[in-house]
């Protein structure tokens, strides 16, 4: 018996099952190129059977996509048989005609969009399913895929490509700040705003957050013994910067905590208090955050005095000020609620002159940005080229900056007011 004289239920019902697998092979192939492969690859080390032989598969994807395309295109070429067969037999010579217009909307409906959609949309539960099927035909197959392998191995070269270079590139900072971002609904806020932070060390450097020299409080050991007594005595810091003269002099720093017993016990003395000096620990302004953290670590140090490259003292650092950078501020005081940040009730802010931009952006959600000036002060001077005096205002960064009080040539506060955007926006609403 012939294939003309088979019953055309037969027919049809082997015309269904080749939709079938062709719809099986659009979809598998979607499915198993939508995979996220970091989640793969962590459910392959947790053990799962079909994320393991999806990632095995997914090592090698010419032979993967090969095998693909080889039972996909067999199985079209199939379905494009029997259905000029059953055209002719049903509609005769206008059949053909007939047969090629059904034909071409059923594979686009069956045979692609719908199972590629379907697969985009669940990726995991088909790839898995189907890198079990595909395991099988690779071993069946491995003759076919490796011809055809060699032929386009050899035509990727003639346009100098090469099958082995791998698309597997690592992530670019940015690209992982977007993957650690987009991670958003399965990871609760806080921690996931400390993983930005945590990624943001590498880009910050310990110039961005150091205290200022100008805001330094140390202890000049040519000071009375009287007074640099009770100057310890009366300390809010635990470790102290110890110099001689001026800041140019350093000689390193001392811990309250050795000096607090020779102190109740009455034997606190000059020789015994530089005897407790540790010496300083300097550190380049450039470096980055996730560097000295490290250094840190190595150095068993918890300060640091940054120097610029004529080893001049540009400020400190704490190993709590790169914590806090991580977590966000100690303090149980709100942000906009310190000495140095303080809401108006007309929507403003009125700010110290020496705060970071970096922690002004980052408090208020602002934009500000500058080239060399890392205070807002700096920023202002920076613009305006000159010494601005109270009751200025001037406009940065689409922010009306109010200054309120200037003193030995720096602004010492100012008034931050909304930005003439969203005020126009309230306007217009």
């Amino acid at each position: 018996m012939s294939i003309n004289d088979l019953p055309l239920s037969i027919l049809f019902a082997a015309l269904f099952i080749l939709f079938l697998l062709s719809a099986f092979f659009s979809g598998s192939e979607t499915a198993l190129m939508s995979l996220n492969r970091y989640k793969l690859k962590h459910q392959a080390e947790k053990g799962h059977a079909g994320a393991l032989l999806a990632q095995k598969l997914l090592d090698k994807p010419d032979r993967l996509i090969s095998l693909i395309l080889l039972g996909n295109n067999f199985i079209n070429i199939l379905i494009t048989q029997l259905a000029t067969l059953l055209g002719l037999r049903l509609f005769g010579d206008a059949g053909l005609a007939i047969a090629t217009g059904i034909l071409t909307f059923l594979l686009l409906i069956f045979g692609e969009i719908t199972p590629k959609t379907l697969a985009a949309m669940h990726p995991e539960r088909i790839a898995f399913i189907a890198s079990r099927i595909y395991a099988v035909l690779m071993k069946i197959m491995w003759p076919f895929v490796l011809l055809l392998n060699l032929v386009t191995n050899n035509l990727l070269k003639l346009f100098g490509a090469h099958s082995d270079e791998t698309s597997r590139v690592a992530l670019s900072h940015d690209e992982l700040r977007t993957v650690v971002s987009s991670a958003g609904t399965h990871i609760p806020q806080n921690h996931l705003d400390m993983l930005l932070r945590v990624m943001d060390l590498e880009t910050t450097t310990v110039e961005d957050i150091m205290i200022p020299r100008n805001q330094l409080v140390g202890l000049d050991l040519n000071d009375d013994w009287n007074e640099l007594e009770e100057q310890i005595v009366n300390s809010n810091f635990t470790r102290l910067l110890v110099y001689r003269e001026n800041l140019d002099n350093v000689i390193g720093f001392v811990h309250l905590r050795k000096l607090l017993p020779l102190f109740r016990d009455g034997h606190l003395d000059r020789e015994r208090f530089e005897a407790s000096i540790r010496p300083a620990y300097f550190i380049p302004e450039s470096t980055t955050l996730t560097q000295q953290l490290l250094n840190f670590q190595e150095e068993n140090r918890r300060i640091a005095l940054v120097v610029d490259e004529y080893g001049e003292i540009l400020g400190l650092v704490a190993l709590e000020d790169i914590l806090e950078e991580i977590v966000g501020e100690f303090s149980t005081v709100p942000a906009t609620q310190t000495r140095e940040i303080r809401q108006m009730e007309d929507g403003g802010y009125w700010v110290d002159g020496s705060l970071s931009i970096r922690d002004i952006n980052r408090e208020l959600g602002s934009n500000f940005a500058a080239e060399d000036a890392k205070t807002i002060n700096g920023l202002i001077l920076e613009y305006l080229e000159s010494i601005p005096v109270p009751g200025m205002t001037v406009l940065i960064d689409d922010y009306p900056l109010e200054i309120r009080k200037t003193r030995n040539n720096a602004v010492k506060t100012l008034i931050i007011h909304p930005q003439i955007q969203r005020i126009r926006a309230e306007m217009d609403e």
